[in-house]
């Protein structure tokens, strides 16, 4: 039986189109408003078709001590869908989420992202609380 651990992809993202990239600062005050950005294909360009899309982005929480939290779940609906065909539709969800946290304590930011294709893509960033 696989775990979710086994099916986890990952890589460079400067170089791989599927990880998500989280961009926030290293360090941060206690319970300062920190503004988190997480992208599919920010330097890489992933292909966002009806046939082959980001279909959603988590970002998740470890603090050192204790319990994982999640703090953010994007969806990405629309990829060009139409009752005129395949990449006829008016509109495309671009794979990039934006949120505002604030920490008490050090901790690991993770972020997962899904392509319809390629399946569950994973990153981290290290944020420290002073």
């Amino acid at each position: 039986m696989k775990k979710i651990g086994d099916v986890l992809r990952s890589g460079d993202w400067k170089n791989e189109k599927h990880v998500p990239v989280i961009t926030a600062p290293e360090s941060v005050a206690v319970d300062e408003p920190v503004t988190i950005t997480v992208h599919v294909g920010a330097d890489v360009p992933h292909p966002n078709t009806t046939e082959h899309h980001i279909r959603w982005i988590k970002l998740f929480f470890q603090p050192d001590d204790g319990f994982t939290y999640e703090i953010a779940d994007f969806q990405f609906t629309a990829h060009g869908e139409s009752v005129a065909g395949a990449n006829q539709g008016p509109v495309y969800t671009e794979p990039k989420g934006i949120t505002v946290a604030k920490f008490k304590t050090s901790g690991t930011l993770m972020a997962l992202s899904y392509c319809n294709i390629h399946g569950l893509w994973e990153n981290y960033q290290r944020i420290e609380v002073k």
